[in-house]
C-alpha cells in the first residue's frame, strides 16, 4: 500500500489579497485589489476608477478580474462601498490565533503571499520597514509550530502606483522594481524561508486588476506576459544567488481539457487549449 513520506508538506493557502486585510495599516500602500468591490449572485465585482478629469465611474470584472479599465484612469476608493480586501478575514491582527488553529490541524507548510506594497508602497525603491517587520512576526511563529512558509511573492495583484503611472506589466521598467522587492525580501526572509513562488497562476493574468494594464487587447497581455517572464527568471537566478538552498517555481492554473467528440474539430480545439496553457510551464521550466 502506498503512502506519503513523512516529510511530505500537508497544509493550505492563502494570498494576502484575499485574507491578509490591514489595506490602511502599518504603512502599507494600495494596490489594485483595494478598488475592486464586492458582488454576489448575478451582481459582478466591479473596479472603481476616477479619470483625467476627474469623473468617476466603474467597470464589471469577471470571475477570472478581466476587463479593461479606460485609459489614463487611476484607482478610486468610492465611499460607502464594500471592498473585501480592506478587511478579509483579518489575518493582519489576528495572525497569532490563526497559525495557532493551523498547528492544532497539524499543518506542515502554510502557502501564503507577500503584499508587495506593504513592502515598497508605491511599488518602486521605497521600503516599508514595518511591513518587513509583519512578516518576521508572521514566519517565526510558522516556524515555532514546524510549518514550513510556502511563500508566493506576487499573488493577484500590483501596488496601485505602478498600474496608474507605469500601466502596469505593460512596461518593461516594472521588472527592474519587481526585482528590487524581490532582492528585498529575498535577503530579509533567506534563513526563515525557503520554499518560494514568483507568480501565481501566471497563465491566468489578464486583467487590470492583476497586471495593472489598462487596455487588456491580446498584443498588450502577451507583451506584459514577456515582461512577467523575464521578471520571474531574473527573479529565480537572484534567489540563488542570495541562498543556494532556496527552491523556487511559480503555480499554473491547469485543468485539462478533452474532446465533445471525436470529430478532428472538436479534437483539434483540445490540443489548442492544453497547448495554450502548457505554452506557460514551457516557458518557465525549458525557458523557451
Amino acid at each position: 500500500m502506498m503512502s506519503f513520506k513523512e516529510d511530505f508538506l500537508w497544509g493550505g493557502a492563502t494570498a494576502a489579497n484575499q485574507h491578509e486585510g490591514g489595506y490602511n495599516k502599518g504603512g502599507r500602500g494600495l494596490s489594485t485589489f483595494d478598488v475592486v468591490t464586492g458582488g454576489g449572485y448575478k451582481v459582478p465585482r466591479k473596479v472603481t476608477f476616477k479619470t483625467a478629469n476627474g469623473k468617476t465611474g466603474e467597470v464589471p470584472v469577471d470571475s477570472t478580474m478581466t476587463g479593461p479599465v479606460p485609459e489614463n484612469s487611476t484607482g478610486y476608493i468610492k465611499e460607502n462601498t464594500y471592498y473585501p480586501s480592506h478587511e478579509a478575514t483579518d489575518f493582519y491582527h489576528h495572525w497569532k490565533e490563526d497559525i495557532a488553529l493551523m498547528a492544532k490541524m497539524g499543518f506542515k507548510c502554510f502557502r501564503m503571499s507577500i503584499s508587495w506594497s506593504r513592502i515598497c508602497p508605491n511599488g518602486m525603491y521605497e521600503i516599508n520597514e514595518e511591513g518587513l517587520k509583519f512578516y518576521d512576526l508572521i514566519f517565526d511563529e510558522l516556524l515555532k509550530f514546524g510549518i514550513e512558509p510556502v511563500v508566493t511573492i506576487n499573488h493577484f495583484e500590483m501596488p496601485m502606483y505602478l498600474a496608474d503611472h507605469y500601466d502596469g506589466w505593460l512596461s518593461r521598467e516594472v521588472i527592474d522594481f519587481f526585482l528590487f522587492y524581490t532582492k528585498t525580501i529575498f535577503e530579509r526572509y533567506k534563513n526563515k524561508v525557503k520554499y518560494w513562488m514568483t507568480f501565481n497562476e501566471i497563465n491566468v493574468l489578464s486583467g487590470w486588476c492583476q497586471i495593472g494594464v489598462h487596455n487588456n487587447n491580446p498584443q498588450n497581455l502577451y507583451q506584459a506576459h514577456h515582461h512577467i517572464f523575464v521578471a520571474s527568471a531574473k527573479a529565480v537566478k537572484l534567489g540563488h544567488q542570495i541562498n543556494p538552498n532556496f527552491k523556487i517555481g511559480m503555480m499554473v492554473s491547469y485543468t485539462p481539457s478533452y474532446p465533445m467528440t471525436c470529430k478532428p474539430e472538436d479534437v483539434m480545439e483540445a490540443i489548442k487549449f492544453n497547448r495554450q496553457k502548457e505554452f506557460y510551464m514551457d516557458v518557465q521550466v525549458r525557458g523557451y
